[in-house]
């Protein structure tokens, strides 16, 4: 094995599914779900744990396959998410099984159970099929029981077990529940009612939970009004399980995150999903590249994401803005550029971009200015783009494209009525004239952005494979400091 330059980790010829982060002497070992495609498109029959290992989220060493899926006549023909906890001498992993075929269907639908594997070494894993269990079928569906996350709850004097359950009754999309089932010895479970049963969802896949300080942290994952990882937060276990105004990680394209901490920081591991026919107007997919952000608790006891700072510092080779092509006025000054589009849009070229690079600036904007942000991948004459803006006036940061979509021969024949992609609106207050920084990091087809040090957008940059990037002001005034693009030491600016 190998061990590769790739901050958005993504295996040859596979994807990046669900994570199971874990750190181990000063390493984090993150296995993950090994989506393989049919002609890219179909995803493969049988589903295996695979592990990366890093230290700075730079670089990666693919250990390859950990926890192999069964044969089609048995119950884990897919290995789907779970945990792993070091307990009783030695390491133990839970995971999900489900086999679509017929023997293992129950009123039509495959049943999901938790399944228990073993290790000494977190390299060769012992499956213990006695262990497995399903769910009751009273409190709880048989098909929806899956993602089982287990910690020792010191409190209590026993271990607990979170998962991504579906009560029995009740509308049908608002069954979703985070179950409960405890133990002393890791094999046998007692099924409870649920940990958290708040009735807004179709279930809470992925269920993380972890401690800092006073407050208790509950990770999950919905689909159901959107796609989304979101937070709650309590001073006990017991609840009740409160929502801070942004209760998300990211938006649409991070996904089915968990935590892990080596000790001193905390961070959440996610999968940025790939689209259809790598098609900026594609249909999102299951699984991806794999993205990082850090995890902060702020004073209030909410949680912020930042770059992690060894992924920032990669980019060592920095070069200041080459400001060209221009639409409107704009002025240099000290290492600052203004412009005053009280009416118009004005937009400038800062160079050419690199696939791999990080784009870095401090930026602040009047009262009253409707929007301003940086530009990716423009045309020459500034008419393409992708844009990363701030909207002042609805207090959120969003991504769009211009010109969109095509549609039809006639003029107006465009997908217009789409104010931006909607699914990638993140919320932050903005002020007028406090300055925010902006880094936004591009690989290939995958870019993250982070706002102040407080929220991240991450997203897919498909159709524009090339292109400058810049600034711009729409209807208002704006001012951009220190602007730069850097890339990694060993790589020039081009």
């Amino acid at each position: 094995m190998h061990t590769l330059p790739n901050l958005f980790y993504k295996p040859e010829g596979a994807w990046v599914g669900d994570l199971i982060p874990f750190y181990k002497d000063g390493t984090f070992r993150l296995f993950y779900l090994h989506d393989w495609r049919e002609n890219k498109n179909i995803h493969g029959e049988g589903t295996s744990w695979f592990e990366l290992r890093t230290s700075d989220f730079v670089h990666y060493e693919e250990k390859g396959e950990m926890l192999k899926h069964g044969s089609v006549s048995e119950q884990d023909l897919n290995c789907y998410t779970g945990s792993i906890i070091e307990a009783e001498g030695e390491f133990h992993l839970f995971y999900t099984g489900l086999n679509p075929y017929p023997d293992f269907v129950e009123d039509g639908e495959p049943l999901q159970c938790v399944m228990h594997a073993v290790s000494t070494d977190m390299e060769s894993w012992r499956k213990i099929p006695e262990d497995t269990f399903y769910s009751d079928g009273i409190q709880y569906e048989r098909h929806d029981w899956r993602d089982p996350f287990v910690f020792w709850n010191e409190e209590a004097g026993e271990y607990w077990m979170l998962l991504a359950a579906r009560n029995k009754e009740g509308p049908s999309r608002r069954r979703g529940c985070i179950g409960l089932c405890a133990s002393k010895d890791l094999r046998k479970w007692e099924i409870r009612k649920p940990f958290w049963d708040p009735k807004m969802y179709v279930t809470h896949e992925c269920p993380d939970l972890f401690r800092i300080g006073e407050w208790w942290y509950l990770v999950y994952s919905t689909f159901s009004d959107r796609f989304v990882t979101h937070y709650r937060m309590s001073k006990s276990l017991s609840g009740p399980w409160t929502a801070p105004r942004n209760d998300a990680f990211d938006a649409r394209a991070f996904y089915a995150a968990k935590t892990w901490s080596d000790g001193n920081k905390r961070y959440a591991f996610g999968w940025d999903p790939s689209k259809e026919k790598e098609d900026d107007y594609g249909d999102w997919q299951w699984a991806g590249n794999l993205v990082v952000h850090e995890v902060v608790q702020e004073p209030d006891g909410t949680l912020t994401v930042r770059i992690p700072e060894t992924v920032s510092n990669h980019f060592a080779n920095k070069q200041a803005a080459e400001w060209s092509s221009r639409i409107g006025n704009w002025k240099e000054a000290e290492g600052r550029i203004t412009t005053a589009a009280d009416e118009t849009f004005s937009c400038i070229s800062a160079g050419s971009m690199p696939e791999t690079c990080k784009i870095s600036a401090r930026l602040s904007f009047s009262e009253g200015t409707r929007s301003c942000g940086i530009m990716l991948r423009a045309s020459e004459d500034l008419d393409e783009a992708y844009y990363i803006r701030l909207e002042p006036m609805h207090n959120r940061l969003v991504f769009d494209m211009w010109p969109r979509r095509v549609k039809g021969e006639a003029q107006w024949h465009i997908d217009g009525d789409r104010p931006h992609a909607v699914e990638l609106e993140v919320p932050i207050e903005l002020q007028a004239d406090r300055v925010y920084d902006i880094r936004i990091v591009v690989e290939n087809s995958v870019c993250v952005v982070y706002l102040a040090d407080r929220v991240a957008m991450t997203t897919r940059l498909y159709n524009l494979k090339t292109g400058s990037w810049g600034c711009f002001v729409q209807e208002g005034r704006a001012q951009f400091e220190q602007a730069a693009l850097s890339v990694p030491s060993e790589q020039e600016v081009k």
